[in-house]
């Protein structure tokens, strides 16, 4: 059983304004595309919530986690280049400014953010027990999901208070904040640091990406957000940086109410800009619910105009993102022949809801593609240096974020 923080089902304080339409889940790759496994596909209605006490943008009926982050959870951090190279960073500038003696992570995937640190002093906590059972093997695991129980489990067992308290895309995952926050006040040392990174409301807005919405973020903070939310719960954010990772994602200082960090100049300037975009009004997601439209409308029309001129068009990067913009803008195998992704247990498998087979980039990267969609748009950098014989042989990317538009090199 699971519960959702009581704000976002009261209708008088929450409104849709985002229809999403009937999604899979974004994880949910199928091992083949016969009759009896597509009936079983599980499909939900995406739409998306704003509220208007909290500011908190929200799925407006999360799917049960269980159902989501089982054994078979198919993204390891630990395979992107940019990843390991981001948590190698954060972990050495969160050790530099703080000092941590006691670390934990809530979502550890394979261990690429705890594998920076002294092994005897992490707790990694993951749910899913096949990568649990990867960081099992380094130091000491929990594959439970986070709440208040699990943090009083922690403390019996002598693991301590924490000075650190590391979670990337994570806490955004997770439907029920009270549990979560209660549970983080339990267990943080009195001028210990929960650090959150998720993406970044600001940049959805404007940057369209509404692929950001999908079936695990069951919420998109924004500063304004987090730090209403963190309130009720005696913790306090005192701190953002704003990162490029997924495609711009803050990065949350939060501390225990009374702690000894003053609030940063960074901040206010954060919590002004939000204000000066209005993310704390409605309308401002109206508009935002029109452009996605368009977008969607323009997707298509490019897709199918290509598709007339006997283009050969697949996408690169199997990733939840695409699952939204697949499902949402009904794109399937008459607009794209494959799927290619680098992530070795994708690969033979279909995409969620849209069956697309998904193969290697080194079989589907060839001279016969002509357009290739950029699923993982959010590494455009690195994809762009992996395929520059593709550009260099005129093959070209399709981008729908910041707007629908064919790349140039």
């Amino acid at each position: 059983m699971f519960y959702i923080y009581k704000d976002i089902i009261k209708s008088t304080m929450n409104k849709v304004f985002l229809n999403l339409g009937r999604q899979p889940l974004a994880n949910s790759f199928l091992n083949d595309i016969k009759k009896n496994t597509i009936k079983k596909e599980f499909f939900y209605n995406l739409k998306i919530c704003f509220n208007k006490k909290n500011y908190l943008v929200s799925v407006k009926k999360p799917v049960n986690p269980k159902k989501q982050y089982t054994d078979k959870y198919a993204h390891r951090a630990s395979e992107s280049n940019t990843m390991r190279e981001a948590f190698k960073n954060v972990a050495r500038k969160l050790f530099k400014r703080f000092k941590p003696k006691k670390i934990m992570e809530i979502g550890s995937n394979d261990g690429v953010f705890l594998k920076n640190f002294d092994r005897k002093s992490v707790t990694a906590i993951e749910p899913c027990k096949n990568l649990a059972k990867i960081t099992k093997k380094k130091f000491k695991t929990y594959d439970e999901f986070w709440n208040l129980k699990l943090s009083k489990k922690l403390i019996n067992q002598r693991r301590g208070k924490m000075d650190l308290i590391f979670s990337a895309n994570t806490i955004s995952h997770i439907p029920d904040l009270k549990e979560t926050f209660k549970g983080i006040n339990n267990i943080l040392s009195n001028n210990g640091v929960l650090v959150i990174e998720d993406p970044s409301l600001l940049k959805v807005i404007t940057n369209n990406s509404y692929d950001q919405f999908y079936d695990e973020h069951v919420y998109v903070f924004s500063v304004l957000s987090i730090n209403n939310i963190v309130k009720d719960y005696g913790l306090r954010l005192f701190d953002v940086d704003h990162i490029e990772t997924h495609g711009g994602s803050n990065r949350y200082y939060i501390c225990k109410k009374n702690a000894k960090y003053r609030n940063s100049l960074k901040l206010k300037k954060a919590i002004k800009k939000e204000i000066s975009c209005k993310l704390n009004m409605l309308v401002s997601y109206n508009n935002f619910a029109k452009r996605v439209f368009a977008s969607k409308k323009k997707l298509n029309h490019l897709l199918n105009n290509l598709k007339k001129k006997n283009k050969k068009i697949i996408s690169y990067g199997a990733t939840y993102k695409s699952t939204t913009v697949f499902n949402y803008c009904k794109i399937n195998t008459k607009m794209i022949d494959y799927v290619t992704d680098t992530t070795l247990n994708k690969q033979g498998k279909y995409t969620p809801g849209t069956h697309i087979k998904i193969i290697s980039p080194e079989e589907g990267m060839n001279d016969s593609v002509d357009y290739a969609f950029l699923g993982a748009w959010n590494f455009k950098k690195e994809i762009f240096k992996k395929e520059k014989n593709f550009l260099r042989k005129g093959g070209r990317f399709i981008t729908h974020v910041p707007k629908v538009m064919v790349l140039k090199k």
